[in-house]
């Protein structure tokens, strides 16, 4: 057996965990109506620095990857999507270390939990309004 014939892809599954007393605050302080609109626009907007953050990386800027990374802590807390809130964070402090390659990896690990909070919120509006 040859040495190509051992490789395996590994599969990198991201489980995501809303809080879900942020979520029920934001209905009671807003309204369902106005609190699904403010879930629409949020997750439109982390989307956007999503993107924006893996193109800071193609483009090396570090300042302006840390403060993509810390808005999306405060913007993903609000709505109570606490593992990206945490992950965004490690980011931010990967590019506080200087450490390229760990801000790639975590940067990796931040998209693949955005992805699927972004997911994970967007099946929570049957149950919101």
């Amino acid at each position: 057996m040859n040495a190509v014939s051992k490789i395996i892809t590994l599969e990198q599954k991201e489980s995501v965990r809303l809080d879900p007393d942020r979520l029920n605050g934001l209905c009671r302080q807003l309204g369902g109506t106005n609190a699904m609109n403010v879930l629409c626009r949020t997750v439109e907007e982390l989307a956007v620095r999503l993107s924006n953050c893996e193109r800071f990386w193609r483009r090396q800027n570090w300042a302006d990857l840390r403060k993509c990374a810390k808005s999306l802590v405060a913007i993903s807390d609000q709505v109570g999507m606490t593992a990206l809130s945490r992950v965004a964070g490690d980011v931010a402090q990967t590019i506080d270390a200087g450490d390229a390659v760990a801000t790639a990896a975590t940067l990796d690990r931040l998209i693949r939990v955005g992805e699927r909070s972004l997911t994970a919120i967007w099946d929570q509006q049957d149950l919101i309004v």
